[in-house]
């Protein structure tokens, strides 16, 4: 499992979470705007970006919350302030979920940590037995596709190649593919419990009155606003800043944006 390690040691730690199809790329801006004041641990799931990708490993959302655990307890960090997107989202507090007080701060990008059945057709599309991993990992059409649809603004050559870069070759895919289905819609499926209990402990966050920052896309068709509400329906004391003309991979559209939000709230 690789991981990004930048700033001071001993200063307060910035754990940042990823989701599905990106990797520890994304959060490059927003490493190179804190890492002076804090730490920033940016980890690539297993599977994803530089980690390894096996083939025989069960990709789902317990095993990434272990991992990602596994990694934080490795490093000796009790507590953290964390930013997460889109899976990022309950990988983070799941594994914030199994060690009380964790978090310090809570950074929300286009993210959801709750059940719901909402899902847009396309990324439904991916999920049908068959012809899903045909598209995902035969043609590359979750990755391929994000590159263009997961910004309003067009990526650098550069940006579009690093973010294609990790997931060149059908085995590259797995775990993209995996995300995908393992997307809960109903109780009958795996991930369904542990996202009822992630959602449970947004109720103990808002006890606690944990600062939070919530930084959202307003164009994003994935994680749209109707999940925004919601968080702010669970997280009502949350600070909020929509970004109406950024999609999904906001910290792409609105980077300088996105680093003064943080930083100011950080600090």
């Amino acid at each position: 499992m690789s991981y990004l390690d930048e700033g001071p040691r001993g200063a307060p730690v910035v754990l940042m979470v990823h989701g599905n199809p990106s990797w520890s790329f994304l959060y490059r801006s927003l490493v190179l705007a804190l890492r002076d004041r804090f730490r920033c641990i940016v980890p690539d799931h297993l599977g994803c970006g530089v980690s390894d990708k096996p083939q025989d490993f069960d990709y789902h959302l317990g095993a990434h919350i272990e991992n990602l655990g596994a990694l934080v307890d490795h490093l000796g960090i009790t507590r953290a302030h964390l930013a997460v997107h889109d899976w990022g989202g309950p990988i983070g507090l799941g594994v914030a979920r199994r060690r009380p007080g964790f978090i310090d701060r809570l950074i929300l990008f286009n993210t959801g940590a709750f059940p719901s059945t909402h899902i847009p057709k396309r990324i439904a599309l991916c999920r049908l037995p068959w012809l899903g991993a045909l598209l995902v990992r035969g043609l590359n059409g979750f990755s391929g596709a994000a590159v263009s649809m997961a910004v309003e603004k067009a990526l650098s050559c550069g940006a579009r190649e690093a973010y294609l870069w990790p997931h060149r070759t059908w085995a590259d895919r797995i775990a993209v593919c995996e995300f995908v289905r393992d997307i809960p819609l109903g109780p009958g499926h795996r991930t369904q419990a542990e996202m009822v209990s992630i959602a449970a402990s947004l109720e103990d966050l808002r006890t606690r009155s944990t600062p939070t920052l919530i930084v959202w896309g307003g164009k994003d068709w994935c994680f749209d606003d109707i999940f925004l509400e919601e968080f702010k329906r669970r997280l009502p004391g949350a600070q909020v800043r929509r970004l109406a003309g950024a999609g999904h991979w906001l910290l792409e559209d609105e980077p300088e944006t996105v680093a003064r939000e943080v930083t100011t709230f950080l600090r």
